[in-house]
């Protein structure tokens, strides 16, 4: 049925034509151009079909062993002696210097700090670096989440609250870094973590991606900054299993691009 539905709205979106958008005008401020970018810059039609996309994207679950207090995977002590050496370092924020990537770091950091936590590592230092990227991108629309660091999980309701505030662009920057970084760490202990997923949420995986790179590759029609993005995301395509076993060997066949998106996404 997930595919189904994703193809149904894909093929609406081919039929309409992408237009030339307009550039944000000069002596406008940042946020005046955020704006001018949802605005001025979409056809209406399109819009339409990035919404479409958004909403069946945010209907989605989260991948089980990122979701807030999931019961889907508790370590041992054992296993929890074993630290993970894959997680990116809080100190990374310091090369985030562009909205974007600034939005992206945030991504990566909140999922990385969700590992941690299961891990039962301090997470003082996440906490303190996303409060200020948080501070530093200034979006209202986080106003919508209990704690910035919720944004990974890129809910319909965060979609919803970006698009009033004109930065949709800015939604895809988070959640294509938030499911490349969560496909990257899963990647990392499959064996341990793929315990955590069934047919069902292998199946929301692969939608998921679908949908993203999708609604991508309209808007970087418009948005010069997400032309790099479909590159970052498109070996993610690769991925398209039904079941837990099929996911499993994909994910092992795709490991070393799935980190070459991760390290496109953040540098």
């Amino acid at each position: 049925m997930k595919k189904i539905s994703f193809f149904a709205v894909a093929l609406a979106a081919v039929a309409f034509a992408a237009c030339t958008g307009n550039k944000p005008k000069e002596g406008e401020n940042e946020t005046e151009q955020v704006k001018s970018f949802e605005q001025e810059q979409i056809e209406e039609n399109i819009k339409v079909q990035i919404d479409s996309l958004a909403s069946e994207f945010g209907k989605l679950k989260p991948i089980p062993i990122f979701k807030q207090d999931s019961d889907k995977l508790s370590l041992t002590d054992e296993e929890k002696q074993v630290k993970p050496d894959y997680l990116f370092d809080p100190s990374i924020a310091e090369n985030a210097v562009t909205l974007a990537e600034k939005y992206r770091t945030l991504s990566a950091l909140s999922v990385d700090k969700e590992i941690a936590k299961l891990y039962d590592m301090p997470t003082d230092k996440y906490d303190e670096v996303i409060t200020k990227l948080a501070t530093d991108i200034n979006d209202p629309s986080f106003k919508v989440l209990s704690d910035a660091s919720n944004a990974f999980e890129a809910s319909a309701e965060l979609y919803a609250a970006m698009n009033e505030n004109g930065r949709i662009n800015y939604f895809w920057q988070l959640a294509s870094t938030s499911i490349v970084e969560q496909l990257y760490v899963t990647s990392q202990k499959s064996d341990m973590f793929i315990k955590a997923f069934d047919d069902d949420a292998v199946a929301n995986i692969t939608f998921r991606i679908a949908l993203l790179q999708d609604a991508i590759n309209r808007l970087a029609e418009f948005d010069p900054e997400l032309k790099p993005i479909t590159e970052a995301i498109k070996p993610l395509g690769v991925l398209n299993a039904v079941t837990v076993d099929e996911f499993k060997a994909q994910l092992e066949e795709a490991k070393e691009e799935i980190a070459a998106s991760r390290k496109n996404l953040i540098k």
